[in-house]
């Protein structure tokens, strides 16, 4: 199946879910016209080059032969073209080569990257998060010979965290980097996990790397953040020697096998402080929260890709005896084929409106006009964060789920490439911090950060979308479940602002979904007002509405009864040892 890049409902949603007239005044160059033409012209980019790689990318994945690794066939091609088309500085600060757009449009674009290549988006997606980290907390050597390079794509960057024995724990980290008495370390560890942390489709790779100075305090104290090139960068600019790093192997996975991940050995490597000793964990967030929103949507991308799929395939297969009459036959006609259709389209525009909403917030927290609001845009971007990394990856999942189980057996069946994507989908739930850790850093942090009152704010905003849904006779049953939803996410916010740490860490899962279902359900209803006001004799526009109410009746409905029974389960967790559950 060719893909199509979602063009349109990616001008909608930014047109609908963030604060446009905010925007237009941070930047007034972005006109309707250019977002229209930049979407245009990646999507064609994705559509022509990316797309097509996908399927052999998946097959015959990149190779890794006498300590060499090769990226997949045809990767490292697209990505020249992709640098030289310029998609890899959209973002970034012009002072340091970028083009300066909003972080929204970043993420726009990237989503049609993923959603026609994942396994080649995370190259460019990492090196995204390498340019945050360096802006921010960088020297100014790095920034003059390295920041650059990475802006401009010539160079790529990847992040390394993860150790045999500190996965997620980074305090268990044990890679060490000495002073080397030039003001420079020599670091040595080994780290896993390392996407596209070797490869052959740029001429340098910046690994920015965690580790401990010999007298560093234990703990997540000592950790200080590195950074090591693959080949030595002299202070003229020009490329040196091989630095003293390698990788030892590339992972062999469930799916994304295009990405090489790989086991990367560093043996006395050169290597800079990056900011202060003792903040790496700190300024290596920076680098984190930019990838976390990037798998976010890479979620959103698997699933339209899934998605597409699947809708093309219910209008080529007939089964049985259609009940509408408009599917001419096909598997389309079945009731229950286009409501599993319509609720995979309406969680991908959800999904989609949560991470681009949480864009348009970083730009505005960077660019508002005043300091409240841009506190303000800063707070609710950090609130939605997590939402946006690990309900969006849970919908990615979910949404290439059922579309395999919409092709029947045939998506059991690895020629027709629907799993592929339920493959590739699985890993986006786990990456950067698993789901697990974003719920618990919702309700740990982000909800309690001010006594739950962004949380609040929020609500109330929601709710006046709500009685606006309920002014609205098509869309009133709409308002009328947003604003019952809205009203249990704010019981369940105050049983976990009053909880125990034990019992909010057992409901922080549950939690998350439930948040990230009431703003989903907020996001729809903000798109079928629009498309109303629109007019109502487009069916794309009318289509909104319908899936606002499939997704108000199937989804918004059921968050009562999570909110009511958040706080249960504490007790059972605690009572139930391991044995207990053995056969």
């Amino acid at each position: 199946m060719t893909f199509r890049a979602p063009i349109r409902d990616l001008a909608f949603a930014l047109k609908t879910v963030g604060h446009p007239e905010l925007i237009a005044r941070a930047w007034p160059d972005l006109d309707d016209d250019t977002v229209q033409a930049v979407l245009e012209a990646a999507g064609a980019f994705a559509d022509n080059e990316l797309a097509p790689l996908n399927r052999r990318g998946d097959l015959e994945g990149a190779r890794y032969e006498n300590g060499v690794v090769t990226a997949a066939p045809g990767f490292a091609d697209a990505y020249r073209h992709f640098v030289e088309q310029g998609w890899n500085s959209l973002s970034a600060d012009p002072e340091h080569g970028g083009q300066g757009l909003t972080k929204a449009m970043e993420l726009a674009v990237f989503e049609m990257v993923h959603a026609a290549n994942m396994a080649f988006g995370l190259c460019p997606m990492l090196t995204q998060a390498a340019i945050e980290a360096l802006t921010l907390h960088g020297t100014e050597r790095q920034k003059r010979l390295v920041l650059p390079k990475l802006v401009s794509g010539e160079w790529t960057g990847a992040m390394c965290l993860t150790e045999p024995q500190a996965g997620s724990d980074l305090a268990a980290l044990t890679a060490i980097a000495r002073p080397d008495g030039n003001g420079g370390y020599r670091l040595s560890g080994q780290k896993i996990f390392i996407t596209w942390g070797d490869h052959d489709a740029a001429d340098n790779i910046a690994h920015l790397i965690i580790a401990r100075t010999p007298d560093a305090p234990p703990g997540i104290k000592g950790i200080s953040l590195f950074l090591a090139t693959k080949f030595e960068v002299k202070d003229d600019g020009s490329i040196g020697g091989r630095n003293s790093f390698r990788p030892a192997s590339i992972e062999h996975k469930l799916g994304i096998h295009g990405s090489p991940t790989c086991v990367m050995l560093y043996e006395d490597a050169q290597a800079e402080l990056v900011g202060e000793l003792g903040q790496g964990l700190a300024h290596m967030f920076v680098m984190m929260n930019a990838a976390r929103l990037q798998v976010g949507v890479q979620g959103v991308a698997i699933a339209e890709r899934a998605f597409q799929q699947a809708l093309s395939f219910s209008q080529e297969r007939k089964q049985g005896r259609a009940t509408f009459e408009d599917a001419g036959g096909m598997i389309y006609g079945h009731p229950d084929v286009r409501r599993t259709l319509m609720l995979m389209k309406a969680r991908i525009e959800a999904a989609r409106g949560i991470c681009l909403l949480t864009g348009v917030l970083a730009d505005l927290a960077d660019r508002a006009a005043t300091d409240d609001e841009r506190a303000a845009a800063r707070a609710r971007q950090e609130l939605l964060t997590p939402i946006a990394k690990a309900w969006s990856t849970d919908i990615g999942v979910e949404v290439a789920s059922a579309g395999v189980q919409l092709h029947g057996g045939m998506g059991f069946i690895e020629e027709t490439g629907a799993a592929q994507h339920y493959r590739d989908a699985r890993i986006a739930p786990i990456y950067e911090g698993t789901n697990g850790i974003q719920a618990m850093d919702l309700i740990g942090r982000k909800l309690r950060a001010n006594g739950g009152e962004t949380l609040k704010a929020l609500c109330g905003e929601m709710a006046l979308t709500a009685e606006l849904l309920t002014e609205t006779a098509e869309l009133a049953a709409v308002g009328r479940r947003l604003a019952a939803a809205i009203a249990a996410l704010e019981r369940a916010a105050d049983r976990a602002l009053g909880a125990d740490n034990i019992a909010a860490l057992a409901m922080a899962t549950p939690f998350l979904k439930l948040a990230g279902d009431v703003v989903g359900g907020w996001i729809l209803g903000r798109q079928a007002l629009a498309a109303a006001a629109a007019g109502a004799d487009d069916p794309w526009l009318k289509a909104k509405g319908a899936l606002a109410r499939l997704y108000a009746s199937q989804v918004l409905t059921q968050a009562s009864g999570v909110a009511d029974g958040l706080a249960e389960s504490a007790d059972d967790l605690a009572d139930t040892p391991a044995h207990a559950l053995a056969g």
